[in-house]
């Protein structure tokens, strides 16, 4: 699900920049010694993908010691990614989609009373850099919403406006990646930035006729659109799922990094957890700041129904619950299976990565999808787990690549 950040998924950012404010360690100073300015020491470059981040051969997948159930998830969603895997080329710079046809031939027709001999016969492990991973977790939030306008049902849920559109070349300055940047021609035919979402949530679409579905509770329809997915349930309990569709081209801003700054998060008096529901309850708690705040995130989203029977992620392929990840795809190739052993145990096990997110960048660096509901909301929300992840790559990928292999 995965602005376009890269995919649905400002998600999408799934407690994603709500979380990722968890990942922040702080650095300790020696006695005596005064702080060192944070622009006092050059950043390291960023590396731009696998192969130049470094891998090396990990234990062998018999060792890892499969679950069933996890393997027949994880086979079953395999599959479902072949179509994508096999043809799409693979920015990480591990793999050629011939490299996955064997797998993929062998995944359409194995017994799924079989699934764990399916990744030991098809796969070895890799480790990208130092393996070390931080996991964080999305769900597909439901809230109470309808397709027509109600009493109580007045929060709209936009389509793409036909006037957002890319900048033609010379009008604008190109993106950092060489894209042309997203806004709007004005009256005067002038390029300019989207309405961002103070100035949406202030009518600068409204009357346009672009609603979609109306939803009951602010609050839930913004972290909706964080998670980058989501299903609209009515009164009379018909469902509407919605996906991602596009984004208004601002820069997404965390409000769980900025109540951080602000000392409003911790365990302190007066301060909120730093979980999604942590958050949500400060915005509840205190609705004038709450919703200056939401405003501080001048991203937008923008959705479009989904007929399927899930939640598409990048690869657009339904994403499933404990089997579906977001990872980066300059560092793990999109429908690879991923294999998780971190300090939350219901995070642990064999992932496909189908998706990417905004905040889900470097390697290593993991966003579980954990599906619809109560119990997928508390998980999702307060997931932050630390540990090491490994790649499973069709067999023979290392000694193609030329890589030294050595289990570590």
């Amino acid at each position: 699900m995965a602005g376009r950040v890269p995919r649905a998924r400002l998600r999408n950012a799934a407690a994603l920049a709500l979380l990722t404010v968890l990942a922040a360690c702080g650095r300790i100073i020696p006695p005596g010694q005064p702080p060192v300015p944070p622009l006092a020491q050059p950043a390291a470059p960023p590396v731009a993908n696998a192969l130049l981040a470094g891998v090396a051969a990990g234990p062998a997948v018999t060792d890892l010691g499969l679950a069933r159930h996890d393997a027949l998830g994880a086979l079953q969603s395999f599959r479902e990614s072949c179509p994508r895997l096999t043809a799409r080329s693979d920015s990480s710079g591990l793999t050629r989609p011939a490299d996955w046809v064997p797998a993929c031939t062998a995944a359409a027709k194995w017994p799924e009373a079989e699934p764990e001999s399916f990744f030991h016969t098809y796969f070895e492990t890799v480790r990208v850099g130092d393996g070390r991973s931080l996991v964080t977790g999305y769900y597909e939030p439901e809230i109470a919403g309808t397709r027509t306008r109600q009493p109580g049902f007045d929060v709209p849920v936009y389509r793409v406006p036909p006037d957002l559109v890319r900048a033609r070349v010379g009008d604008a300055a190109p993106n950092p990646d060489g894209s042309q940047p997203l806004g709007r021609y004005d009256e005067s035919g002038r390029f300019v930035p989207y309405f961002d979402r103070g100035q949406i949530y202030d009518g600068a679409l409204a009357g346009k006729g672009l609603e979609i579905g109306w939803a009951a509770d602010p609050v839930e329809m913004f972290f909706l659109q964080i998670q980058g997915s989501g299903r609209l349930r009515a009164p009379d309990g018909t469902v509407m799922r919605i996906g991602f569709a596009g984004q208004n081209g601002h820069a997404y801003t965390g409000i769980g990094g900025l109540m951080r700054e602000r000392g409003l998060l911790g365990s302190g008096p007066g301060q909120y957890s730093g979980s999604m529901q942590g958050i949500m309850q400060y915005v509840r708690e205190n609705p004038e700041a709450g919703k200056a705040l939401m405003r501080e995130n001048r991203s937008f989203v923008f959705f479009r129904e989904l007929t399927g029977d899930g939640p598409l992620g990048a690869l657009n392929v339904p994403v499933r619950g404990r089997s579906s990840a977001a990872a980066d795809p300059a560092f793990v190739p999109l429908g690879a299976p991923v294999w998780l052993d971190v300090d939350r145990a219901e995070a642990n096990g064999l992932w496909i990565a189908q998706d990417t997110g905004g905040a889900i960048k470097g390697p290593n660096r993991i966003d579980s999808f954990w599906g619809a509901g109560d119990e997928a909301r508390v998980i999702a929300g307060g997931m932050s787990g630390r540990g090491n992840a490994l790649l499973l790559l069709p067999r023979g990928t290392l000694a193609r690549i030329g890589t030294v292999a050595g289990s570590k």
